[in-house]
């Protein structure tokens, strides 16, 4: 038994989670019969064990070949809150063909208390009600860029704000210039992290950075340039919503306009949590909400595959309540080839057939068959565990409906019914609901593969091409298509 992706480390007192455990387990000498995940004594089915690893039997060697090769197992358990520091124990129960069972532990995952928030010397223009924390990751940023998007903040006319910059493990010369850019303006602080953590996890320790005293959060990228009134608006906008935001300009480096608004060939979507669980709408600087958002956001889950904080944050706010959107451009996204989607308006363009007839076309499903398990587990499992999480941690924030979608969502690997459900929700598009661009068939192929996979695998069978293979794939392997071409064409 070996486990071959690594347990979160830490969970704060008083947070659930969920875990995406996944590895091989075999016996030398007997099929095993069924496996479960404990979770402190807790039993948790696993989603799928005795699938087929390749790998696993070449390494076993001629002797163990057989077994090993039905090995692969996964599941996404829940860790329930705990109440005070500790340690929660993670086993593997195997049930053998001859009645035996097998423990074994998987690891630990240390409970520990809540870390203060850094003290960080940041002192807003004027003092008042709602201020503004106005979260910044960096990295080995472009100067002048940089230095732009620190002129429009500077520029805002809201001046309630101060902004803490977390930085990515930059280069000393890049962290001079950032020092120097912000000079001794008493708004900014800069925290630097020693290790790389990526801009996901750099954007979670900029989170962690919000001062008591801050009221509302908003996300700022290193390289954009934001319109002197959009924190104003924002605010503004905001009511009784979660979080606002708004649209966009697409410019180059330069500041020359590509586009005056990021819908076009997209709806954009503020309501509907199932769509926003497929395909994200809401870009991280086009975001201000709420600090009680991090209640529930923080600490950001660990999922396989490619991680998003926007696309996380939205699904926190709009699980436990409204969004509110600002239909105009607050802000200028800046496409240059450093960006981490320095693509987004870049790419091979296909031509577009309109109408009814058009978007049937574009329903179809793409690719050939091996990419299905990297659909499964980049896009479904991925999602699935996001909605496992805001099951966990929401409460009595989450109404009925919505806690109704995310059960749906996540019983989509076991249920017909809940397959089904996904599987139509593409012909929306045919009614002009075209904010996910019919991606839930990426994930349903995904699905079906492993199904498909999971009945070869209980007659004994040896899989065949995409089924011969449940490993985990290159993160990279995966992508939304339709979500991709529509990038292309902005």
């Amino acid at each position: 038994m070996s486990l071959e992706r690594a347990l979160p480390e830490t969970v704060p007192v008083g947070s659930a989670t969920a875990v995406f455990c996944f590895g091989v387990c075999y016996h030398p000498d007997a099929p095993v019969e069924g496996l479960e995940i404990l979770v402190d004594g807790a039993r948790h089915r696993a989603a799928a064990f005795g699938m087929p690893r390749p790998d696993i039997a070449v390494a076993a060697g001629e002797a163990g070949a057989g077994r090993a090769y039905h090995s692969g197992f996964w599941a996404t358990v829940p860790v329930s809150a705990r109440a005070a520091p500790g340690s929660v124990a993670v086993q593997l129960t195997a049930r053998l063909a001859t009645g035996a069972v097998l423990t074994c532990p998987l690891g630990h995952i240390d409970v520990i208390a809540p870390m203060p928030t850094p003290i960080l010397h940041a002192q807003p223009a004027r003092p008042g009600p709602e201020l503004i924390a106005v979260c910044m990751a960096t990295w080995e940023p472009d100067l002048a860029l940089f230095e732009t998007q620190v002129q429009s903040l500077r520029a805002q006319t809201d001046d309630r704000w101060i902004c803490l910059i977390s930085d990515d493990g930059s280069s000393p010369a890049h962290l001079e210039q950032i020092v120097r850019t912000i000079g001794d303006d008493p708004r900014f602080a800069i925290s630097h992290s020693q290790t790389r953590l990526g801009f996901y996890r750099n954007f979670e320790r900029a989170l962690e950075m919000v001062p008591g005293e801050a009221a509302l959060v908003a996300l700022c990228d290193q390289d954009d340039r934001w319109h002197p009134d959009k924190l104003r608006v924002l605010r503004r906008s905001l009511g009784g919503a979660v979080l606002a935001y708004s649209d966009l300009r697409l410019v180059d480096a330069g500041g020359a306009v590509l586009r005056e608004t990021l819908w076009r060939g997209r709806a954009n979507n503020d309501a509907n949590l199932a769509s926003m669980l497929v395909a994200n709408t809401i870009t991280g600087a086009a975001m201000l909400f709420r600090r009680e958002l991090m209640e529930t956001a923080l600490p950001f889950p660990d999922i396989p595959g490619l991680q998003f904080h926007d696309h996380w944050l939205a699904l926190a706010a709009l699980a436990t309540g409204t969004l509110a959107y600002v239909d105009r451009p607050l802000y200028d996204y800046v496409q240059h080839p450093g960006a981490v989607f320095g693509d987004v308006t870049h790419g091979s363009r296909s031509a577009r057939v309109g109408g009814p007839r058009g978007r049937l076309a574009r329903l179809r499903i793409p690719g050939p068959a091996c990419t299905w398990r990297a659909a499964y587990f980049y896009g479904y499992v991925s999602r699935a565990l996001q909605a496992h999480v805001l099951l966990a941690r929401s409460g009595t924030r989450l109404s009925a409906p919505k806690r109704r979608t995310l059960g749906r969502f996540t019983a989509c690997d076991r249920s017909w019914r809940a397959l089904a459900w996904l599987a139509v929700r593409p012909m929306r598009c045919l009614l002009g609901h075209t904010e996910t661009l019919g991606s839930e068939l990426e994930l349903v192929r995904g699905i079906v593969w492993k199904r498909m996979t999971a009945s070869l695998a209980h007659h004994g069978r040896p899989g065949v091409g995409p089924f011969a293979d449940a490993g985990l794939p290159a993160p990279q392997s995966f992508s939304q298509r339709r979500l991709r071409r529509w990038r292309a064409r902005l």
